[in-house]
């Protein structure tokens, strides 16, 4: 998928709309998200222009990569959350429900999270086990 310079992330990092900032460096910016979904969440996007995970790891530098999983930890003790745990997720595609064509990462935390799958079961035919 091509990259839209007009997404609203690009237009965040532009300067062209405000946010509530929590974190920025070089490579990333952390901000709160505007409809939360926990008591803490915060979306934590690369300053490249980049669709996905799958994208950002195959073009991204290593000092990019490097760069956003820093940024994700830093902004998690920025906002105290290493005691009691917070959540780090990425959607990739309509199906996965992505709304912003922009990569990005949501940490969530302020509450009990419950687990990821409504019923706690993995799909039929996974083969994970648990530990």
């Amino acid at each position: 998928m091509e990259y839209d310079q007009n997404n609203v992330f690009a237009k965040i990092l532009r300067g062209d709309l405000p946010c509530d900032k929590v974190y920025e460096d070089d490579f990333a910016l952390a901000f709160r998200d505007i409809n939360p979904q926990a008591p803490v969440h915060v979306l934590v996007i690369p300053k490249g222009p980049y669709v996905s995970i799958d994208e950002f790891s195959a073009d991204a530098t290593a000092d990019e990569q490097a760069g956003l999983m820093r940024a994700i930890g830093a902004t998690a003790r920025e906002l105290g959350l290493t005691g009691g745990g917070y959540r780090v997720l990425a959607n990739k595609g309509r199906d996965a429900h992505q709304e912003v064509m922009h990569l990005h990462f949501h940490i969530f935390a302020g509450r009990p999270l419950g687990p990821m799958l409504e019923d706690g079961a993995l799909p039929p035919g996974t083969n994970y086990r648990r530990s």
